[in-house]
């Protein structure tokens, strides 16, 4: 069976940064990925965006923490999960992706800080290269939203 999710998009706020009761981290991120399209019949363009709630864990999760802000541009690889609860005797559900990678994409600020793009101070923005995806798959304690 496979259960994957790719995402490109730019975060919607910065990461909502936790510790879980053994110590590790948690990051939960909101992503917004846009469509856009062209209307055949007004020849107007249009466009739709889908937010997503990502999950991140341990190592992965320090360094979103630290390098990502709201309207960073990033790639997301996990798996899709889906959670029920009853409140109120009403049956909710939440979806989730549970990030197992995470690339920074788009380029430095212009004001030349290092928030959201994890590339060393002294090398040139035309110099700079994309970070390579970190993988975190090391087994992890999950607590319920």
């Amino acid at each position: 069976m496979l259960n994957e999710a790719k995402l490109i998009g730019n975060l919607g706020a910065d990461p909502d940064n936790r510790v879980m009761p053994n110590g590790s981290a948690v990051v939960t991120l909101s992503l917004a990925t846009t469509r856009k399209w062209k209307n055949k019949q007004s020849g107007e363009s249009e466009e739709h965006t889908e937010w997503h709630r990502v999950v991140v864990f341990n190592k992965l999760a320090e360094i979103c923490s630290q390098y990502l802000r709201k309207g960073s541009q990033i790639y997301i690889s996990g798996r899709i999960e889906t959670k029920k609860w009853t409140k109120d005797g009403v049956d909710r559900y939440s979806t989730q992706i549970v990030a197992n990678e995470m690339t920074m994409l788009g380029s430095r600020p212009a004001d030349g800080s290092a928030a959201s793009w994890a590339a060393p101070a002294n090398q040139p923005p035309r110099q700079q290269q994309q970070q390579p995806p970190v993988d975190s798959n090391a087994a992890y304690d999950y607590v319920p939203f």
